[in-house]
């Protein structure tokens, strides 16, 4: 019970955070990545980046393509980050909020555990009404462990 409500404080608390963010399209990286979108615009060359983090200016054109692949480590990340006078933010943000999976997860639990009652009901000629699924949804989220509905 205690992991029940745990879990569901924790879902109400990031979804809120995830809510002030926006949706995770408005963070698109531009084409050739944010390192090269930067250092451009603040017309920075790839020499003087090299020279602020150390390295030479060839690693700061492998950096930038590494980048815009989406391989880089983000430990180089920060470094380059650091050196533009920029922060790395790093966030999973889900599609859809947190809530809503748990939802969704809870209703295929009930489904499964209707399942054969739902189909005996049907036989028949009776159904089980929404409000009921509903419902069970609710119970389900409110007293189950969510580790269950993963299974």
């Amino acid at each position: 019970m205690k992991a029940t409500r745990l879990s569901s404080q924790a879902r109400v608390r990031l979804d809120e955070r995830f809510s002030e963010i926006g949706t995770p399209d408005r963070y698109s990286p531009p084409v050739h990545g944010w390192v090269k979108a930067i250092r451009e615009a603040l017309g920075i060359s790839t020499t003087q980046l090299a020279t602020r983090l150390g390295i030479r200016q060839p690693s700061v054109v492998a950096i930038e393509k590494s980048e815009a692949r989406g391989t880089i480590e983000l430990a180089t990340l920060r470094r380059v980050a650091e050196a533009l006078g920029c922060t790395v933010v790093y966030a999973l943000v889900p599609t859809k909020p947190l809530e809503q999976t748990m939802r969704d997860r809870a209703r295929l639990f009930v489904r499964r555990e209707l399942g054969p009652v739902e189909h005996s009901m049907m036989l028949e000629d009776q159904r089980v009404k929404q409000r009921d699924i509903d419902a069970k949804i609710d119970e389900v989220l409110r007293e189950t462990n969510p580790r269950r509905l993963w299974d």
